[in-house]
């Protein structure tokens, strides 16, 4: 079946650098389908005013020039650029729209099963989870009461404690070699810590994603959620950010990306966009969204708990081969499995 043409106009102003007036113009960007995958095509033209004449038009793409139709196979998922240049006399406008690619396939809904219910510090601002063979390592958060700790999971015991200054709001963290990594949210900056002692042994500052929310790796880099929908690549011995990569549905990007793990080549997301306490599953080489998992019904589980907050932490525990999921000021620790009915 034939599928007409989406059709996204977009007036725009373009001016020369030597003060010329302005002019009006339009590019015109069509896509195969509404929400294009890299699977489609673009076409793309730049109408000039009436009686407007140009020796040539150039158009360019991240940095590289490109022509109409264009081929979305090559573009990662997310947000781009595309600029057209009218060349006369000698001289240049430069028009520039936005177009984005979306994942090609929706993703699947996944259930989940509680296995166990474990007690947890009601106390605890619960920012990130993770596991270093039985012991629960997590970060808590709030100006004033933010730590990162060590937690037997099966008692909820504190096992080791480590403050942050009054300044720092804690977030996300991963465990690196015999490292600890937190992140902390506002102040442009992340700690490391002694994985054993907790000892604080160096810090560093943020790039370009100016705020900290998650943190995992796949023992080749870290990835970091900044509460927007891109996920941020860190080399985990500078910690400078090296690449980042864009979420996305089949129809929309996922952004209030919070705490991370990584489980079985995958990254496991909560996220705050869609009001419900809510995974997602990513695909880290694409981006792509591949898994939602909606833990409602979980919160009824708690135990006489009405200061329970945002559902927040998830740790993946690979000898169980299950999920250990909790929340912020929540007094369980669930154990959960992950599956699909399909």
């Amino acid at each position: 079946m034939y599928k007409p043409l989406f059709l996204l106009l977009l007036a725009l102003v373009a001016s020369t650098c030597d003060g010329e007036k302005k002019i009006k113009a339009k590019l015109k960007i069509k896509a195969s389908t509404e929400k294009p995958s890299p699977q489609d095509t673009l076409t793309f033209s730049l109408k000039l005013p009436k009686n407007s004449v140009v020796d040539s038009i150039r158009y360019f793409s991240n940095g590289k020039a490109v022509d109409s139709p264009l081929s979305l196979e090559s573009f990662s998922l997310g947000s781009h650029t595309l600029q057209a240049t009218a060349f006369y006399n000698g001289k240049s406008h430069a028009f520039e729209n936005t177009f984005w690619v979306y994942a090609s396939e929706k993703p699947s809904l996944m259930k989940y099963r509680v296995l166990n219910s474990y007690p947890h510090d009601p106390t605890a601002y619960t920012q990130g989870l993770e596991f270093k063979g039985e012991m629960l390592y997590e970060s808590t958060g709030l100006n004033g009461k933010s730590t990162i700790r060590k937690v037997d999971y099966k008692t909820g015991d504190v096992l080791a404690n480590q403050k942050l200054d009054a300044v720092y709001f804690g977030e996300g963290l991963t465990l690196w070699d015999e490292q600890a990594i937190q992140l902390t949210w506002r102040a442009n900056m992340g700690f490391v810590y002694d994985g054993e002692t907790l000892k604080m042994t160096d810090s560093f500052a943020y790039d370009k994603s100016t705020q900290g929310w998650g943190l995992c790796h796949n023992e080749e880099q870290l990835y970091k959620s900044d509460g927007s929908h891109i996920l941020w690549t860190l080399d985990p011995k500078s910690y400078k950010e090296t690449g980042s990569i864009e979420v996305m549905t089949n129809n929309k990007s996922v952004n209030k990306l919070n705490e991370l793990e990584w489980a079985q080549g995958l990254i496991y997301a909560n996220t705050y966009q869609f009001q419900k306490d809510v995974v997602v599953i990513v695909q880290p080489e694409t981006g792509a969204v591949v898994g939602v998992v909606d833990f409602t019904g979980l919160r009824e589980k708690l135990r006489n708990n009405p200061k329970a907050e945002a559902f927040n932490g998830i740790a993946y525990h690979p000898q169980r081969n299950t999920f250990f999921v909790t929340g912020k000021y929540w007094n369980s620790l669930f154990e959960v499995e992950i599956y699909s009915e399909e």
